[in-house]
């Protein structure tokens, strides 16, 4: 196993895009019985909720349509730093620098794939 298979640890969140959020959490919540797990407010209109079958694992964040939020996988890692710096020797395809929001949101950077698919690796998901 190499350095960088070792830096990410875990599927931690897939999304899935909606128009309507109320809306989308009554499906969720009430009618297949998922758990909100987080519900934070980003910034200005920037609202981000996951939600998870009872007893965790990975999550289901709810995305906006239009929100400025990057659907895609969410994948763990322990150093976003470590993986970033290793991803960019190999050439992958990522964002020029990790993205810091202050207490708001832990480290995180976009990778994207051959075919463009968008995976964003967060710090300690």
């Amino acid at each position: 196993m190499d350095e960088t298979t070792r830096n990410i640890t875990r599927v931690a969140t897939t999304t899935v895009v909606v128009t309507d959020l109320e809306r989308a959490l009554t499906f969720y919540v009430d009618d297949l019985g998922l758990e909100v797990v987080r519900d934070a407010e980003l910034g200005p209109g920037m609202r981000w909720v996951e939600v998870a079958p009872a007893g965790g694992g990975t999550t289901i964040a709810l995305l906006v349509a239009g929100s400025g939020f990057p659907p895609g996988i969410r994948l763990g890692t322990p150093d976003a730093d470590a993986a970033h710096a290793q991803l960019r020797k190999r050439g992958v395809d990522i964002d020029e620098h990790v993205l810091r929001m202050g207490d708001v949101a832990p480290p995180m950077f976009t990778v994207r794939d051959p075919d463009g698919n968008v995976l964003v690796l967060v710090e300690g998901a």
